[in-house]
């Protein structure tokens, strides 16, 4: 492995389990002999949770990051082309898209088991304001390698930027040296080369500003789309919470009920118990009345032979 996919697996793992894949990085290095490249992996720094949670945030959704930076190009340039509505419009733009974006960071980090606090939150999206406001920090937001947040001053200051440059911008190929031409003499009715430089500025402020124009839609529909998706993640967390809701009051209804029966059943115990003791006072009474019927019978059938054996004696 190279270091550049190092440090793509290393800045996209949690920052307590960081050291430790670092060092597993390093021992491999090392078994295999490159020393060099072990030491280079020694070096990677450890992320803050920020840096950490912008950095997933730029792998899950890099051209949302991409047309983040290109918004921040169009509002510098807005500043002096634009009129105080479009510039305003802008503005909004940016407020929605550092507003969705941050609640798409939360939730990246929510799933991988980290929830994200209010202040890293802050320093989440403070990190993509700098990154709006200066190109520099914008392009070391998209490396996916930041170790500490950034933040804007308002005054052209971005702190915290990260001086570790994994992968140097590639330096411009030098232009190839114009081969010499004979000058010629213009004919009558050819163009002057003032009109020329003239025609060739038009022309490149035109370009300019079609490219600007389509840089412009792209963001706003970059914002756009930013702006459903938080739409239908707010749509989605009043649903839950009106479910919520619901539940928790068919919960205080069962609740209710059940206490209510509780009681129900108490009140059935205790006159079940009073039942019982009245039919044990029943049943013994039952006992002697049997008895007593019992012993009147034997009475009367002792009576009744006395009488017939009487009068068979007088007959």
């Amino acid at each position: 492995m190279q270091l550049e996919e190092i440090a793509d697996e290393l800045y996209e793992t949690a920052p307590e389990e960081f050291v430790a894949r670092r060092t597993e990085r390093q021992d491999e290095a090392r078994a295999a002999g490159d020393k060099a490249l072990a030491k280079e992996i020694g070096a990677l720094p450890k992320p803050s949770t920020p840096a950490w949670v912008c950095n997933l945030l730029v792998r899950a959704h890099r051209a949302e990051i991409e047309g983040l930076v290109d918004l921040g190009d169009l509002l510098r340039d807005a500043q002096q082309n634009l009129a105080g509505d479009q510039l305003k419009a802008l503005d909004v733009q940016r407020r929605q898209l550092l507003g969705a974006l941050t609640r798409q960071a939360r939730a990246l980090a929510s799933e991988r088991g980290h929830p994200v606090s209010t202040a890293v939150a802050t320093q989440v999206e403070e990190t993509l304001r700098a990154a709006m406001s200066d190109p520099d920090a914008g392009e070391a937001l998209l490396t996916g390698r930041l170790t500490a947040p950034m933040s804007y001053s308002g005054l052209g200051e971005v702190t915290g930027r990260p001086k570790l440059r994994l992968v140097p911008p590639t330096a411009p190929a030098a232009a190839p040296p114009r081969s010499p031409s004979k000058r010629k003499e213009r004919a009558d009715g050819e163009e002057s080369p003032a009109d020329r430089r003239r025609r060739e500025q038009e022309e490149r402020r035109r370009v300019a500003e079609e490219k600007r124009r389509r840089e412009l839609a792209d963001a706003r529909q970059v914002a756009d789309e930013a702006q459903r998706a938080a739409d239908e993640a707010q749509a989605v967390l009043e649903e839950h919470r009106r479910a919520t809701e619901e539940l928790a009051a068919r919960r205080a209804e069962l609740q209710a009920r059940a206490e209510e029966l509780a009681d129900q059943l108490a009140e059935a115990e205790r006159a079940a118990g009073d039942a019982a003791a009245a039919l044990r006072r029943e049943e013994r009474r039952r006992a002697t009345a049997e008895r007593e019927a019992a012993d009147a019978a034997a009475a009367l059938d002792a009576a009744v032979a006395r009488v017939a054996g009487l009068q068979g004696d007088g007959g």
